[in-house]
Order: structure tokens, then C-alpha cells, then sequence
């Protein structure tokens, strides 16, 4: 993605910072043990959004400051998350001294990222041993109807990081199921919380809320179903900083 259009994107969530933090799922518990081990560390959440995440590793006792790049997103993190410091930055300019974190992760945000330059400001907050660790979560299309679901809205990438040798040690990956609860208006709320269609014309956007209420009263598995259980597959990464 060109960087002014990945610029245009990574900062479209702001007028829907509310949306975003009442439909985007949460993380599985087990892949916050995993990415940075037990409390108490302390954690840069780089692209922390609205601080779903944020939430989780401070439930979890640990020491977080949250940097999000986009002024409504950040407002909207700093009320709900008022256990963790929340400074204006990106993962191009992390507002901490070097070698002052444990951990660095991005929960859904890595892909927004400049590698070239984000990759040894990561490196340069670590101290020497800790951990860059991002995650997704990615619809599981191994179901039927989510696998139609995803022709409809698009598909959800998982990049694995590429990190310089110099810099980081050898990528791990783990993957863990998870599902949150939804319905038919939360499906419609979750693509609406989505860039494309954030950055979409009009008609775009009905496009996608009439075929996504389409699916919901016409396939078998949803079809008259008031809830059902949105399943997703989560893939967290970890290296260690040399």
C-alpha cells in the first residue's frame, strides 16, 4: 500500500472511535500469556485504537502505555483506559526512552506500519532480550457462512513479520480459536467499523449492509437466529530484540 493511501486508512477511524470499540473482538486470553509472559512487564500497545487490547494486558497486571497516532481514537482510549498512559506517537516515532519496555505489541496494526523505519524504532525502546509481538484476529473461514461473509466485505490479511536479522531474533508464531458473540445488526456494526468501508462512496457502503443482512436472513446456519457466535482464528507473532 502506497503510504499516503496507508495513511488515509490507518487514520479513518476516528469519526467512528465509539463503533469501533463497542464491535472490534477482543483477544484470547491465552495469546497475551504467550506474546509477553507473565505479569508484571512493561508494554508499549503501538496502534492501540480505542485500547481493546490495551484493556486486556492491563486486566492482565501489566504496565502499559498505549500509543495511538489518530486524535479521536486516542480520546476514546484514554477514557476507557484510564490504568494506562496514552501519548500521541506511531510505531515510526514511539514517544519512550530506549531500552525502557519489556515488550512492544500490535494488536491489528501492524500492517498499518513503515517496516523500514518502524521496525529499528521497535528495536530501539526493547530492552535487549524483549519481545516485538503482533496479532491478528481473522474471521475463520473454514465456516460456511464466514467464508461468505468474507467474499462480501473482503478478506482479512495476517502478516508475519519480517524483521531484520541484526535487529530481532527468530519469528515465532502461535494460533488460538476464538469466538465473541454476534447478530445480524452487530455484522453490519463490525463492517461498518472497517477502513474500506470507512473510505467507501455510498454506494459501496449499502452495497455491503444490504448483501452482509442478506446473508444473515438467507443462510442455513444464520437464517432466524437473533445471536450466533462470530468464530475467529487469532494468530499472535513473537522475536526477541538481540
Amino acid at each position: 500500500m502506497e503510504p499516503e493511501i496507508r495513511d488515509s486508512h490507518r487514520l479513518s477511524f476516528g469519526p467512528a472511535a465509539d463503533l469501533y470499540d463497542e464491535v472490534r473482538p477482543t483477544y484470547p486470553a491465552a495469546a497475551i500469556g504467550w506474546m509477553v509472559g507473565p505479569a508484571p512487564r512493561r508494554v508499549v500497545d503501538l496502534g492501540a485504537g480505542t485500547g481493546i487490547f490495551t484493556r486486556q494486558l492491563v486486566a492482565a497486571g501489566h504496565q502499559v502505555i498505549a500509543v495511538e497516532p489518530d486524535p479521536g481514537m486516542r480520546a476514546r482510549l484514554a477514557s476507557r483506559v484510564p490504568g494506562a498512559a496514552t501519548p500521541a506517537g506511531s510505531a515510526e516515532s514511539v514517544p519512550v526512552p530506549d531500552a525502557s519496555v519489556d515488550a512492544v505489541v500490535a494488536a491489528q496494526s501492524y500492517h498499518w506500519f513503515d517496516p523500514a523505519v518502524a521496525h529499528p524504532e521497535i528495536a530501539r525502546v526493547l530492552v535487549p532480550g524483549g519481545v516485538f509481538a503482533p496479532i491478528w484476529n481473522h474471521r475463520d473461514t473454514g465456516v460456511d457462512w464466514v467464508a461468505q461473509l468474507s467474499g462480501i466485505v473482503g478478506g482479512e490479511d495476517v502478516i508475519p513479520p519480517e524483521l531484520p536479522d541484526e535487529l530481532f531474533g527468530p519469528v515465532q508464531r502461535a494460533d488460538f480459536r476464538h469466538e465473541v458473540p454476534s447478530s445480524p445488526d452487530l455484522l453490519v456494526a463490525l463492517i461498518s467499523s472497517r477502513s474500506h468501508y470507512l473510505t467507501a462512496a455510498p454506494a459501496e457502503r449499502d452495497r455491503l449492509e444490504r448483501e452482509v443482512r442478506q446473508l444473515c436472513a438467507t443462510h442455513p446456519d444464520l437464517r432466524g437466529r437473533d445471536r450466533f457466535p462470530m468464530p475467529y482464528l487469532t494468530s499472535a507473532f513473537r522475536a526477541a530484540r538481540r
